[in-house]
């Protein structure tokens, strides 16, 4: 466990978390036991430099974060000079056991912060190792050549393993900023389908109505009127509505009642107003309360299809049908427009909104399917299925 990186270190096993630390603690536990069997006047004046090493050492992670950014570096390098002054006074058959405590030192070397400290005190380690390994047993290369080794891998290994953790730390970051782009983009759709689902196609049918009070004002005043009153009672709706889409929250309609009376009362506006189609609305099967967020997206679904029928199809009847059936909901509006060509590609323009695609594109990010069935001359059918799910029930107490 690396005292640098407390927060990593909780999230280990404790086993692996405790490996470094058996790595350093056993052999020094091991040494401090043959020096106390040999009983000589050297083992017991290289023994309490020994157990002062292990109590040092353990002295480090318990209080790492008392000993600052200052002390850390003075811990290390006390633990390096007690590490070197014993490894040259130990007793020569137990030195090339206590010189491997060179690789641990390291690691913790290696996880200092400040490269200056860091390659200082590997460079004193590798300098103490050389030395002990020497005053063992001459210039042997099968002698130097393994710690040494194992001492120069420890620190390419560790390099290496922080460059791939500062990409990997880089790649996160990045996947961070395009999965914020993404939900960026993502809930500028949602707002553009909800205004064109409402507030755009509501005033569009409000600016036909007004248009139409215009050429009725003079020759019949009564229905001009009428159509006025229909316009400021639908505005008081595209407000509620509006007011609705910036604060997220559910639409109005469905925090008073269910799905089956908001698309009645929706159907019931649009067919007060005189120049609007004749629009009738039935429902099937036994009804069945639906989570919120799906009511929501039938409601604006059928928001979008009526708003086409009335100002692109213009139709003259228009059925609206809301089918419960086992574990899904369905949405149908039909009617009896101009109808037009599904093979023929239609791209989205600014004047037409968002339409079926945006219809498809809402019901698709819930499990749903969008099914058109239209011919030119013959009206247009589309059905909107959503699955049904058990939370957050609309209308639930």
């Amino acid at each position: 466990m690396s005292p640098s990186h407390p927060v990593a270190q909780r999230r280990q096993f404790p086993t692996v978390r405790h490996f470094a630390h058996l790595v350093f603690l056993l052999p020094v536990a091991g040494t401090l036991v043959r020096l106390v069997e040999l009983n000589s006047e050297l083992c017991w004046r290289v023994a309490p430099a020994t157990a002062a090493l292990g109590l040092l050492y353990m002295a480090g992670p318990a209080r790492w974060d008392r000993f600052g950014a200052a002390g850390r570096p003075v811990w290390l390098w006390t633990l390096v000079l007690l590490w070197a002054w014993t490894s040259w006074e130990i007793p020569v058959p137990l030195a090339f056991a206590y010189t491997w405590l060179a690789v641990p030192l390291a690691v913790l070397a290696l996880r200092m912060p400040g490269r200056g400290v860091t390659v200082a005190t590997v460079g004193a380690i590798t300098a103490g190792l050389l030395a002990s390994l020497v005053r063992i047993d001459g210039v042997d290369a099968d002698v130097l050549g393994p710690p040494l080794a194992a001492l120069g891998a420890t620190v390419v290994l560790y390099r290496s393993q922080q460059r791939l953790n500062s990409q990997l730390e880089s790649t996160r970051g990045e996947l961070a900023n395009r999965q914020r782009e993404a939900g960026r983009l993502a809930e500028r759709a949602r707002i553009a389908r909800d205004l064109h689902d409402t507030l755009a196609q509501e005033l569009a049918g409000s600016r036909m109505l007004l248009q139409a009070a215009e050429r009725d004002w003079q020759r019949n005043p009564d229905a001009a009127l009428r159509q006025v009153r229909a316009v400021s009672q639908a505005l008081g709706a595209h407000l509620e509505e509006t007011r609705s889409i910036i604060s997220d929250l559910t639409p109005p309609a469905l925090e008073r009642d269910d799905l089956e009376t908001a698309l009645r009362g929706l159907c019931t506006r649009l067919q007060s107003a005189t120049t609007a189609p004749h629009v009738a609305f039935r429902a099937e099967g036994a009804p069945h309360l639906l989570p919120t967020e799906r009511a929501v997206t039938l409601l604006r679904v059928a928001q979008g299809l009526l708003a086409n029928a009335r100002e692109h199809a213009r139709a003259t009847h228009v059925h609206v049908t809301l089918t419960h059936g086992d574990g899904w909901a369905a949405v149908e509006v039909r009617d009896n427009g101009r109808g037009f060509d599904q093979r023929i590609a239609q791209p989205v323009s600014p004047n037409r909104g968002f339409g079926l695609v945006a219809a498809r594109e809402r019901l698709s990010s819930l499990g749903g399917t969008l099914t058109v069935d239209s011919t030119p001359g013959h009206g247009t059918s589309v059905r909107a299925v959503l699955p049904v799910a058990d939370r957050d029930l609309v209308g639930a107490s």
